[in-house]
């Protein structure tokens, strides 16, 4: 995706990725304040690599007990030339700290993929 920038409004992301991306939200209402915000993080990851095919997103509120709090967990699933990269937080009660957790996970592990396919890792012979 690409920051597009109006006169006077808001920043607007326009997709770059092969598929558009897909937000699923189990066992939560569906909030366009929250789905904004996985768009402009996931917006973000392709600064770090630019040929993501797809991405996935799945917020999730399982079922807990209610003296144990209720924690969300976010899924965050990318295809990359090369590869898949699946990462998943929980047990946040917060919802924007699960998704900026799961989001910096997703973030690093794009920057260490980016990293092998450049070469600057080295291989041990197996």
């Amino acid at each position: 995706m690409t920051c597009v920038k109006p006169a006077g409004g808001a920043p607007r992301y326009a997709t770059v990725m092969q598929l558009p991306l897909q937000i699923t939200f189990r066992g939560i209402a569906h909030s366009p304040a929250i789905e904004a915000t996985i768009r402009e993080k996931a917006a973000k990851l392709e600064h770090y690599f630019e040929r993501i095919i797809s991405c996935r997103v799945v917020v999730e509120l399982p079922a807990r007990h209610k003296s144990n709090g209720r924690p969300f967990t976010v899924h965050v699933d990318m295809k990359v030339p090369g590869g898949e990269i699946a990462v998943t937080r929980d047990q946040d009660e917060d919802l924007p700290v699960a998704l900026h957790k799961a989001f910096d996970a997703a973030r690093r592990r794009l920057e260490d993929h980016v990293r092998v396919q450049r070469g600057d890792v080295k291989r041990h012979a197996s």
